[in-house]
């Protein structure tokens, strides 16, 4: 079964859908198998996969109304991993989830059926506390904070961790956190310097080693439709993605280990 990770934080412009797509690149470069989820009703992590969202007939949101069968919303993107696309199309069906039965599960059930096709599936959420975020949170094992050193972004964080205990709660008793991820980092600045130290502090090992540096390539790659490592490998953004996706897979294959370890004993 796919190890599902929520890439979320309900502020906007902290590298949400450049992580998600870096992520979902960089862990397919090891050779795993990576579904990316477009649940943003923007579309820009299927746009930044080189898949254009308005050229097919169905979506995520045809598959989340049962409209469609979940593989025909799903394609081949720039790089070596899928995309199950995303567009605008979105917004009318968070709307019509409101009066569907299990309106919070729609997007675990249709992930059930290709969740043995692939070893990790990643989400992009929209940066709002939706019924769309909400299906990918109740469907998650974990979830991993994009965020700026910034003095907002520790408000955001708290409040974010707030939603995240709520839905562990009611909703997806599995839900973590997996991990904190520095963005658009400048050590140049000493706000990034105390903000990064309040983070290790509070959070300790949740917050990941990697940190993702401002980069001129890494902003440019979304316009080609490329994930960093494609457009420009040796970049300082595409080697701080794969430093990070192999932070991530050391994780989740850790903690994988450990589990099988415990049942073989019990």
């Amino acid at each position: 079964m796919a190890k599902i990770l929520a890439i979320t934080n309900q502020k906007g412009g902290v590298g949400k859908t450049t992580s998600a797509i870096n992520i979902a690149a960089s862990i397919a470069r090891n050779k795993r198998r990576v579904l990316l989820v477009d649940i943003d009703p923007q579309g820009n992590a299927t746009m930044g996969s080189g898949i254009n969202k308005n050229a097919y007939d169905v979506s995520l949101c045809e598959v989340l109304t049962g409209e469609c069968d979940i593989y025909d919303a799903i394609h081949k993107s720039s790089g070596n991993y899928n995309v199950l696309v995303g567009n605008s199309n979105l917004t009318a069906a968070e709307v019509n989830l409101m009066f569907m039965d299990n309106k919070e599960y729609r997007l675990k059930e249709q992930l059930k059926k290709v969740s043995r096709q692939y070893d990790y599936i990643i989400i992009d959420c929209p940066p709002s506390l939706n019924m769309l975020t909400i299906n990918a949170l109740s469907c998650a094992d974990g979830i991993i904070i994009p965020m700026q050193c910034e003095y907002y972004a520790l408000e955001g964080l708290a409040a974010l961790i707030d939603t995240v205990s709520g839905i562990k709660n009611s909703l997806n008793s599995k839900l973590k956190i997996e991990g904190i991820l520095r963005t658009m980092y400048d050590p140049r600045l000493s706000l990034t310097y105390e903000v990064s130290r309040q983070l290790m502090h509070h959070f300790g090992r949740l917050v990941y080693r990697t940190v993702i540096p401002r980069n001129v390539r890494l902003a440019e790659a979304p316009s080609h439709g490329m994930a960093v490592i494609s457009y420009d490998r040796y970049s300082r953004g595409a080697l701080a993605y794969l430093a990070l996706a192999n932070e991530i897979v050391r994780r989740c294959e850790k903690k994988k280990v450990k589990r099988t370890l415990a049942k073989s004993k019990a």
